[in-house]
């Protein structure tokens, strides 16, 4: 194992940076927010990152308290990563961190590769924004489907969220609310040039369901 890299500064910054500032680590947050996932799951969703890099990054972020690793039981045996307490709570550093960057998107580059529950944290945000912050929310996109906790959007700007905030593929059961809108309507709604309400009003967000976070995003 690499020693344990500091930029041996007294400041509260830096010592974040010690922890996670290398390259792939909050991006390896991301994906993890989704719940316990294989490595392999996560190499596939990290397209760019050499294995040698994946598996060093997850062993400094062991040694940070960041995450754990255990093995599932019968009939899965392989070993999954999963966030600590401590993991979870960069939740708002990344979701700070995508609304800082999220100018930057413009339009996709054809190197660019993309994932659907990479738009997963605006559209937390975008949640919070409209008030709908119970239940479980349904996103279709072209690029593929996935769902949000809702209520991890209320509790965000806390130290940290217990439980998986996204998960990849349809809803478990039905959706209290199920979205179907574009990968252009995600951008403009991370770069705050819309609100989900707003959107929902235009017709470039269809809005479907009966609970809670459906009959918010209806409203007005």
């Amino acid at each position: 194992m690499s020693p344990r890299r500091s930029y041996d500064q007294y400041c509260s910054a830096a010592r974040a940076l010690d922890a996670v500032g290398d390259r792939w680590t909050l991006l390896i947050v991301r994906e993890l927010l989704a719940g316990p996932r294989r490595y392999t799951d996560l190499h596939a969703d990290l397209p760019g990152v050499s294995t040698d890099v994946l598996a060093s990054r997850l062993k400094d972020m062991e040694r940070e308290g960041l995450t754990t690793r255990r093995r599932l039981p019968p009939p899965g045996a392989a070993y999954v990563y999963e966030l600590t307490a401590r993991g979870r709570g960069l939740l708002p550093v990344l979701e700070a961190l995508g609304a800082w960057g999220a100018g930057e998107l413009g339009e996709r580059r054809p190197t660019d590769a993309v994932r659907a529950h990479w738009f997963a944290l605006p559209l937390l945000r975008a949640l919070r924004e409209a008030g709908a912050t119970e239940g479980v929310v349904e996103v279709r996109l072209e690029e593929g489907v996935f769902h949000l906790y809702a209520d991890a959007a209320a509790d965000s700007v806390a130290d940290s969220v217990e439980g998986p905030v996204y998960g990849d593929g349809p809803a478990p059961g039905e959706p209290d609310a199920r979205l179907v809108l574009d990968a252009v309507t995600c951008a403009a709604l991370g770069r705050g040039e819309t609100g989900l309400r707003e959107a929902v009003r235009d017709g470039r967000v269809q809005v479907t369901g009966d609970g809670t976070a459906a009959k918010a995003l209806r409203e007005g």
